[in-house]
């Protein structure tokens, strides 16, 4: 069949026409050359396509079997064209981010609301995961692009920074107040008196906090593990313990009083943030276009 290909187009064009001489006409050939295309897809398919009346030619009853098929062929190549050129004129493409639930919420989201605005033709699919398991999807190519901590390695991987973040461990005064008056202990042990609430193991920023705690030999005794980071804020907020949280996404209760940062003895270095995606990739014009938009956006 890959042969006669081009033969197919001669034998729709003349099917369409009932005319070889129209039919060379259309396609810029010799009325000669359609001829023998058309013989030569007689002679390869073993059957005779046409017959020849005082008007021009008509098809026989294969020649009406086979064009059925060839029919459907040509519309479905015409309409993959049409929507190419819709993709091309509208901008429509798709777009996979990996994210974790917490940095889609804070940092992901305010940068989609600009872009739907500006790209309203993408299609986007959120993959709302741990950042462990986004940078595997990333490597594994499952999504286009990840909104992470930056890894320790960067084997095959760009990385966009959009910044640093930073850990704290925060409370309100009155769980502050009332735990000094249960255990009358002071900066240095609040760990071990506290009801201390932290993300899941799963989670990244949790690996980082348990690898200062145990640098710094900070013990801890009441420990509450909590999936998001939302629950973390909520539940830190009703005087549960304390939260380890992003300073970043509880700027408004710091400022207003909600929370105290609890002071450390040992600072917590801070993090990068950014978008991810493979290097040496054929990315769609889609991926293309929000990482240009991103960049254009990211505080410099």
């Amino acid at each position: 069949m890959d042969q006669n290909l081009s033969l197919y187009k001669v034998f729709y064009t003349v099917a369409n026409s009932r005319n070889i001489s129209k039919a060379a006409s259309e396609l810029f050939i010799s009325q000669p050359a359609i001829s023998k295309s058309i013989r030569k897809l007689e002679q390869s398919l073993g059957v005779t396509l046409f017959s020849r009346n005082s008007r021009g030619v008509q098809l026989t009853e294969e020649g009406e079997i086979l064009y059925e098929y060839v029919e459907r062929a040509f519309d479905s190549l015409q309409l993959g064209e049409a929507q190419l050129k819709k993709v091309n004129e509208l901008g429509i493409g798709h777009l996979h981010i990996g994210v974790s639930t917490t940095l889609c919420k804070y940092m992901l989201l305010p940068y989609l609301k600009a872009f739907i605005k500006a790209h309203p033709h993408v299609k986007i699919t959120i993959d709302c995961q741990s950042t462990n398991h986004t940078l595997q999807l990333l490597k594994e190519n499952k999504i286009d692009i990840g909104l992470i901590g930056r890894p320790d390695s960067l084997h095959h991987i760009c990385f966009d920074s959009l910044g640093e973040i930073e850990d704290i461990f925060v409370a309100t005064k009155t769980y502050l107040d009332n735990l000094s008056l249960r255990t009358r202990s002071n900066e240095m042990d609040l760990f071990r008196s506290a009801t201390l609430m932290l993300l899941d193991k799963e989670n990244m920023t949790r690996q980082y906090i348990d690898d200062y705690l145990s640098l710094h030999h900070i013990e801890t005794n009441n420990l509450l593990e909590i999936s998001t980071m939302d629950l973390l804020i909520e539940f830190a907020k009703i005087g549960l313990g304390v939260a380890c949280v992003i300073k970043q996404f509880v700027s408004k209760e710091l400022e207003n009083g909600t929370f105290v940062q609890i002071p450390l003895p040992f600072p917590i270095h801070k993090r990068e943030i950014g978008f991810a995606y493979l290097e040496n990739q054929q990315h769609s014009n889609a991926v293309k276009d929000f990482v240009a938009f991103y960049t254009a956006q990211k505080p410099q």
